[in-house]
């Protein structure tokens, strides 16, 4: 990629990084989160999104194609930019380079993940609560999707920055402090449900 070339398909990357794919992260954490509500409630939850309309060609339009493009081309970037093309502080390049870090923990966490859940259903296995209880019961497993979420938590928050800065909509240096509180928070927050929800599967009395 070169030229106008890559400045389209960088925007694009970082596009397709906010919607769908964030989108879709935080609404997966959320009905994830049902967990802290007991079996059924996260059962519930599950199924009513397993079983939306057409659920199989969203799948692919909404979740698999854009999260493929953008990982694909995430690691284009993270293994062939030699520098930051915006002119950022310290902080912001370190945090820009672990945003590339990130990324790719994510390429290997979500294929584990999607094994997991998605083909083993796939073969008739049903995604469920005890499904997941199975899975986190397993202490090293459990610090993994821990180490996931976070990763991906943090991804989309630095990610949400800098996709206000790419798309011009934060330029000055004072909106950009505004909008790194901002995302701090969103950090949080979404950490906190994520992990919390992670948590339910394994010690459901915590949240009872």
């Amino acid at each position: 990629m070169a030229g106008k070339n890559e400045f389209y398909w960088r925007r694009l990357h970082s596009l397709l990084g906010v919607i769908p794919v964030g989108l879709f992260l935080v609404q997966h954490l959320v009905i994830n989160h049902f967990a802290t509500r007991g079996e059924e409630a996260f059962n519930k939850a599950s199924d009513f999104m397993g079983n939306l309309p057409f659920v199989h060609i969203l799948e692919w339009v909404v979740i698999y194609i854009p999260l493929l493009f953008h990982a694909i081309l995430g690691i284009y970037i993270a293994f062939t930019a030699n520098n930051n093309p915006v002119k950022l502080s310290f902080f912001r390049n370190w945090l820009f380079t672990i945003q590339r870090i990130t990324g790719i923990i994510l390429v290997f966490f979500i294929a584990w993940h999607v094994y997991q859940t998605r083909i083993q259903k796939a073969l008739g296995a049903e995604v469920n609560f005890e499904m997941m209880e199975n899975i986190l019961t397993n202490p090293v497993m459990l610090i993994l999707y821990l180490a996931g979420i976070l990763a991906a938590t943090f991804h989309l928050s630095n990610g949400l920055w800098s996709f206000l800065v790419r798309w011009g909509i934060t330029q000055s240096p004072k909106s950009q402090r505004i909008s790194s509180w901002i995302m701090t928070g969103v950090f949080i927050v979404v950490s906190i449900i994520g992990v919390r929800a992670a948590l339910a599967f394994v010690y459901p009395n915590l949240f009872v």
